[in-house]
């Protein structure tokens, strides 16, 4: 299925979405307008999805996800936790002890996440050989390596 094919009536609506709503009011991430852009643009964000694919397996205190996601930095997982807790992709629980201790997990909503993200994590790992070997040779032939 083309990926045009996203914003058309040929899919069906989502679960819980209007059988009768018109099709121009349907989310549609090639809209410019679409507020669902914004939705890929959190869950296509690197931190986001590599924070997701650690909590597959188990829920995670802070410290724990900043070593098992290399080269994270504080600041940049404190906003990524906040955004994903916003969206409700993951769950924040503060558990009234001293020192205080949190732990992240996914939430249902997240967890249907994790399975397409752990593709593409998959596929860049899978074929990071072939992408290597295309930009060297593009250089090799005078192409010049963008920034």
């Amino acid at each position: 299925m083309p990926f045009g094919l996203l914003c058309t009536e040929v899919l069906p609506p989502a679960p819980g979405e209007d059988i009768l709503m018109p099709m121009h009011d349907r989310p549609c991430v090639l809209k410019e307008g679409c507020p669902s852009r914004a939705v890929l643009s959190r869950v296509g964000d690197k931190w986001a999805a590599l924070i997701i694919c650690s909590l597959v397996e188990k829920r995670l205190r802070y410290n724990e996800l900043q070593r098992r996601v290399e080269g994270i930095t504080q600041k940049m997982l404190t906003q990524t936790l906040r955004a994903l807790e916003e969206d409700g992709l993951i769950a924040r629980k503060v558990y009234p002890v001293i020192p205080p201790m949190v732990e992240y997990s996914l939430t249902p909503l997240g967890r249907t996440l994790a399975a397409p993200l752990k593709a593409v994590c998959a596929w860049a790992e899978r074929n990071l050989p072939k992408i290597e070997a295309h930009r060297r040779e593009r250089i090799k032939i005078g192409g010049k390596k963008r920034s």
